[in-house]
């Protein structure tokens, strides 16, 4: 994807870049329904519903600009973190 690298030195500059991102996701566990929807007010943090799984995520991300590059070690996975894939309808569509 190309984007614009912004920063300051010796002024504004604004430097074409571009990164990219390869991810795969693997749901690892039985999907469980998450969320309260309308049985709480509208702001409340739980006026979702949803199914969700635990998930394994596997991917790559490098970047490349005028005289800098980056790549993330090959295969980087969630196995340290965590990773959740599913779906949810939030309190606006309830």
């Amino acid at each position: 994807m190309p984007v614009l690298d912004q920063f300051q030195f010796l002024g504004p500059n604004l430097v074409p870049a571009t990164v990219s991102f390869e991810v795969h996701w693997q749901a690892i566990g039985p999907t469980r329904s998450l969320g309260s929807g309308t049985a709480v007010p509208p702001t409340d943090p739980a006026a979702f519903v949803g199914q969700f799984a635990r998930a394994r995520a596997i991917g790559s991300f490098s970047g490349t600009e005028l005289g800098f590059r980056f790549r993330s070690d090959a295969g980087v996975s969630s196995d340290q973190g965590y990773a959740e894939l599913g779906h949810e309808r939030n309190g606006v569509f309830l």
